[in-house]
């Protein structure tokens, strides 16, 4: 089966070197691309610098955006496996092979990498965690279904959900909205225990007024796709 890992990258020049290494090293039966989303520091360089494979962003997309483009990246080169991986050093690409053999044994159309189930390893803040409770709980209610690490990074889809994704995928803060239009489909979300890091570079996204906006809107964006459901 031919295995994708995608790595959206803005500005992570201090890390996806070593992001790329660990999946060079650890799971040398998938290929990566980085899509570097219009980066304003030296990632471009540094990926041509080291023969990276990436795909250039000529404007910034933003996460879902530059997701999804690894999608149809993987849609177009016919790849079977799709996995999404940060590459600011916080996920561990050992896990890469277990998550693809629990997606093929467990028939599922996704696999999670979720941070809460043995509860080891970078736990996120304080903060973050009450709001990925919520985001949690609100799935619960809209679904049925109970996703514990709803807002984790490292998730991995089959080729059914590859095609839809490169179809469709959420623009902004899109983890929690796109694990649950999947779910509002029938589709099958497993989650499997990893260990997760704390990031070493860079700094994320979601900060100061930004975190209300990301809950008011990824709410919002729940409750949509439950009224087209």
């Amino acid at each position: 089966m031919k295995k994708l890992v995608i790595i959206p990258a803005y500005n992570e020049s201090g890390s996806i070197v070593k992001a790329v290494d660990d999946i060079r090293k650890h799971a040398p039966g998938f290929d990566y691309v980085v899509i570097n989303d219009c980066s304003t520091d030296s990632t471009l360089s540094i990926c041509r610098k080291h023969k990276i494979n990436h795909v250039n962003l000529s404007v910034n997309l933003g996460i879902g955006g530059a997701v999804q483009t690894g999608y149809i990246y993987a849609c177009q080169n016919g790849y079977d496996i799709a996995v999404q991986f940060d590459g600011d050093g916080q996920h561990d690409a050992a896990y890469l092979e277990m998550m693809a053999q629990e997606l093929v044994s467990s028939q599922s159309d996704m696999v999670i990498g979720s941070r809460f189930i043995e509860k080891e390893g970078f736990q996120s803040s304080g903060l973050r965690r009450v709001g990925i409770r919520y985001f949690s709980v609100l799935i619960k209610l809209m679904t049925g279904k109970v996703v514990t690490d709803p807002t984790s990074g490292m998730r991995m889809v089959n080729k059914d959900v590859i095609r839809l994704y490169a179809e469709n995928y959420p623009k902004d803060y899109p983890e929690p909205e796109s694990v649950v239009a999947i779910l509002r489909m029938g589709k099958k979300v497993k989650e499997v225990p990893v260990v997760m890091k704390e990031r070493e570079e860079g700094t994320s996204s979601i900060g100061g007024f930004k975190s209300v906006y990301y809950m008011i809107k990824v709410t919002l964006a729940i409750f949509m796709e439950r009224l087209r459901g």
